[in-house]
């Protein structure tokens, strides 16, 4: 059967399954084309990955994971529980066969041809939260400054060299070099340990529990529909268009978007979706420091974002591809906390509180899904690794268009869900 680029007649209504940040940003700009929109969510909204991560609203960085420093660092020591990137040991043949494709994407080349695909949604992503922020009172914050510290300038080099390839990809980034010391004079926070940083300039950073609830909120002051805890069980094609099978009963719709996160093949596997989905669990915890720093903090060499939100720090890191709903390892907070604690002065590690496991949806290729499937009433918006939160609207807004008008979106081609 041949993929379905469009819809053959506008959509009067359409579920979204999934009420992360990027289900609720489609359904928010279908509702802006006058499209009656219905969002089932198996939890409660953001209840995923959209809930504890750092917040970064970051195009800088937003490239593919699949390349070769990733697949260094992750065959030093992937099956340690201390190490940035985690895979239990087990019998798991499908995450062997999802291992193998990243490890074949992991070259210099294949990473320029995904950096090309992601530029579109990098040039757009910002413009996509600001229409929310204008219709709707979303609010990003500035991240200034927004520190990239390190221990030793090779690895600051490491950074400037992705940044380069980035730029070199057509989508600009601007950045300073800092010494150590002027590093800890902009952030006191930092310790001697740093010793060199960049400070990244026009990227945003959000609190994103609060910002995905303000998403919701106006969503349903748009017209939008949101009901929780209804875990959706399977999505058929009807005439016309699909149902949706729930524990509460059926619906019908015109179309469905699937926007499941890391659970996103076991619905859209039926409509041609073979490019596998893996849960990449991320961590977190918060902490009050003596003194909150001035704005956003990543440490590269050791994968660990710490992101300052109201009276609290939010530190986050870590890989760890294992199944979305197994429980939380507490060895990779305590590696999040080792990884951390040489380069911040004034934390007590001990008091943590919101320590929290998420699954990140993760391809093997370092692209989303995003697109029509072989059934021209399913749709999927999946897939996006760590760049939910900086690509959700932007995503949202793609598909919507495309559902809208029946036309494909060019932004698209390279993210189609049939690749």
């Amino acid at each position: 059967m041949a993929a379905v680029t469009h819809t053959q007649h506008r959509p009067e209504h359409v579920v979204v399954v999934g009420a992360g940040l990027v289900g609720l940003s489609t359904a928010w700009f279908l509702r802006e084309h006058g499209i009656d929109v219905t969002v089932l969510e198996r939890g409660h909204v953001g209840a995923g990955a959209s809930w504890g991560n750092a917040g970064w609203l970051s195009p800088a960085f937003a490239v593919p994971l699949p390349e070769p420093a990733a697949l260094r660092a992750g065959l030093s020591g992937f099956m340690s529980p201390s190490a940035p990137l985690y895979v239990p040991a087990g019998p798991d043949t499908a995450l062997a066969r999802f291992l193998l494709s990243f490890a074949r994407n992991s070259t210099q080349r294949r990473w320029r041809a995904a950096m090309a695909a992601l530029v579109p949604l990098n040039l757009r992503a910002l413009e996509a939260h600001d229409t929310l922020a204008s219709a709707g009172g979303v609010v990003s914050r500035p991240m200034e400054p927004c520190l990239v510290a390190a221990h030793t300038e090779a690895q600051c080099r490491a950074v400037v060299t992705e940044l380069e390839h980035v730029r070199a990809a057509g989508q600009p980034v601007e950045f300073d070099l800092l010494s150590g010391p002027r590093a800890r004079e902009l952030e006191p926070m930092l310790s001697g340990e740093v010793g060199c940083a960049l400070r990244l300039h026009g990227q945003r950073y959000i609190d994103p529990g609060g910002y995905v609830e303000a998403v919701a909120a106006a969503l349903r002051a748009k017209g939008g529909r949101i009901e929780e805890g209804v875990p959706v069980t399977g999505v058929r094609e009807q005439a016309g268009g699909a149902e949706v099978r729930t524990g509460r009963g059926r619906t019908r719709a015109d179309a469905v978007v699937l926007a499941t996160g890391a659970l996103l093949n076991r619905l859209a596997r039926p409509f041609g979706v073979r490019r596998r989905v893996q849960a990449g669990r991320g961590y977190s915890f918060s902490v009050v420091p003596e003194r909150m720093p001035a704005g956003p903090v990543y440490f590269p060499s050791r994968k660990v974002v710490c992101t300052p939100l109201g009276g609290r720090l939010r530190v986050a890191g870590m890989m760890e591809f294992r199944h979305a709903d197994a429980p939380p390892d507490p060895r990779r907070i305590a590696s999040v906390v080792a990884a951390a604690r040489p380069f911040l002065r004034g934390v007590d590690w001990d008091s943590r509180t919101d320590e929290w496991v998420g699954a990140r949806p993760v391809t093997s290729d370092g692209l989303p899904l995003v697109g029509p499937t072989l059934s021209p009433h399913v749709f999927v918006a999946g897939g996006h690794g760590m760049w939910g939160i900086t690509h959700g609207p932007v995503t949202g807004s793609l598909l919507a268009d495309t559902i809208a008008t029946g036309a494909p979106q060019a932004e698209l081609a390279a993210l189609h869900p049939l690749r």
